[in-house]
């Protein structure tokens, strides 16, 4: 491990990852403009959102994962194993992916008929295949990133995401004419081949590129049994995204569910970036104090880095919201995009910048318990997720229309990231007092 301070990895990683963040801040607003609000982009942001719901299931399982503890641990214990690791996530993620995602489009497919019927209907029908493709190779993207941070190759992934991010602009730029809002599941496509294919090269480079295998290597069976938690978690959390889509309908205003989905993005940048600089470098580095006994240490980085996103995120929201009538006009008043929207998105972001602050800390500490190995507590966290924010939807809708849905999802994020605080503080009250008592020790199991 590095001696360099979480700090300065940061500030080495910044430029690449706010170039790549830069492109996924891109996307939304040029789709404002190509296609402004529509009952077509409503269809597609539905789709969108039942996909990531599936994603979830994948993504979770490598992003910031147990599986950086796990390369870590291989990477001291047995490094000539790497390879064969590697070998069999890319066989058992193609193999068991691809049948996950073809499942989650036939369960779609009856979603999509309760909702939409005639040319809506045959749109949504459209886009599934692209993206069931698309869900698969992200998913094995991912992993590629989370090996290569594992081995604090941190510059990487940045690279593949700008990459991919610039090859999907590029497509639906070229296509949106002939195909409308149909070429945007198709650049996502081609975009995460890009950038999947660039991660390839970076692990052959590294020597940790093999054939893919279905093997079942008894490090990749660890990952299974410590991730499944993680997985099952996320993946009902996702179930927020659908949910909020659905609800929005009952706002009774056109492209509610659009409107919704641009007013989070933008209140959410200054955590897009958290996420781009911070959270995998985290990640590896308590892994590291963890699998090396050395609590202070970890406890020591955690409260820093608390302490630090507290006050980027207070000031970053400040700066959005004091310039949230100029901000949204300059970002989403192009093209397609009407007046009345970007009032209404101007209007929204209040709502959802008070979530800003817990849902920083929420990545943070979710991350420190992944670290620790106390996977099982995402299981838990996910269904009081997603049942806050069912709850509160629907409480808040008819009150505040959509602007309740964005004050349920601030309200979640404040319930679910004190919930991963209360259950994380008798771990570091017991470091402390390790630390006090004398040498640090070990730290325990999984809890």
């Amino acid at each position: 491990m590095t001696n360099r301070s979480v700090a300065a990895i940061m500030l080495r990683l910044a430029p690449l990852s706010l170039i790549a963040r830069g492109g996924e801040a891109l996307l939304p607003v040029l789709l404002a403009a190509w296609f402004g609000r529509s009952q077509a982009t409503d269809v597609y942001w539905f789709c969108w959102a039942c996909f990531t719901l599936a994603g979830s299931l994948l993504f979770s399982a490598y992003q910031d994962s147990a599986l950086i503890p796990i390369v870590v641990h291989e990477r001291t214990a047995a490094p000539g194993r790497l390879p064969a690791l590697v070998a069999a996530l890319t066989g058992n993620t193609l193999v068991y992916g691809s049948a996950l995602a073809a499942l989650v489009a036939l369960a779609t497919l009856g979603g999509l008929r309760l909702r939409y019927a005639g040319a809506d209907l045959t749109l949504a029908l459209q886009l599934l295949p692209a993206l069931a493709l698309g869900l698969v190779v992200l998913s094995l993207r991912t992993c590629y990133g989370a090996v290569l941070n594992a081995e604090h190759a941190f510059a990487i992934s940045p690279i593949a995401s700008a990459l991919a991010m610039a090859s999907n602009l590029g497509l639906v730029a070229m296509a949106r004419g002939a195909l409308g809002v149909r070429a945007v599941p198709l650049g996502a496509l081609a975009g995460e081949l890009v950038g999947t294919t660039a991660l390839a090269l970076a692990l052959n480079r590294r020597g940790l590129w093999a054939r893919p295998t279905l093997a079942r290597p008894e490090p990749l069976e660890r990952f299974r049994r410590l991730v499944s938690s993680e997985v099952a978690g996320a993946a009902i959390t996702r179930l927020n995204p659908v949910i909020d889509q659905w609800v929005a309908g009952l706002a009774g205003i056109v492209g509610g569910g659009t409107l919704l989905r641009y007013a989070g993005d933008l209140a959410l940048v200054p955590t897009s970036i958290l996420q781009a600089t911070l959270l995998s470098v985290l990640v590896s580095r308590l892994a590291a104090h963890h699998a090396d006994g050395r609590c202070d240490r970890l406890a020591a980085t955690l409260r820093g880095t608390l302490l630090a996103v507290t006050g980027y995120l207070v000031a970053g929201s400040l700066v959005v919201y004091l310039c949230r009538g100029p901000l949204t006009r300059l970002v989403f008043l192009h093209g397609a995009m009407d007046p009345a929207a970007v009032a209404e998105m101007t209007a929204l972001l209040p709502w959802y910048l008070v979530g800003v602050l817990p849902f920083g800390l929420l990545l943070v500490l979710a991350r420190a318990h992944v670290a620790l190995q106390n996977s099982r507590i995402m299981l838990a966290m996910g269904v009081l997720n997603a049942v806050s924010n069912l709850v509160l939807d629907v409480a808040l809708v008819r009150p505040l229309g959509l602007r309740g849905v964005a004050l349920a999802t601030s309200i979640t994020h404040a319930v679910v990231a004190l919930a991963f605080w209360w259950r994380l503080r008798p771990r570091l009250g017991a470091y402390d007092a390790n630390r006090a008592g004398g040498a640090p020790r070990s730290p325990a199991g999984p809890q």
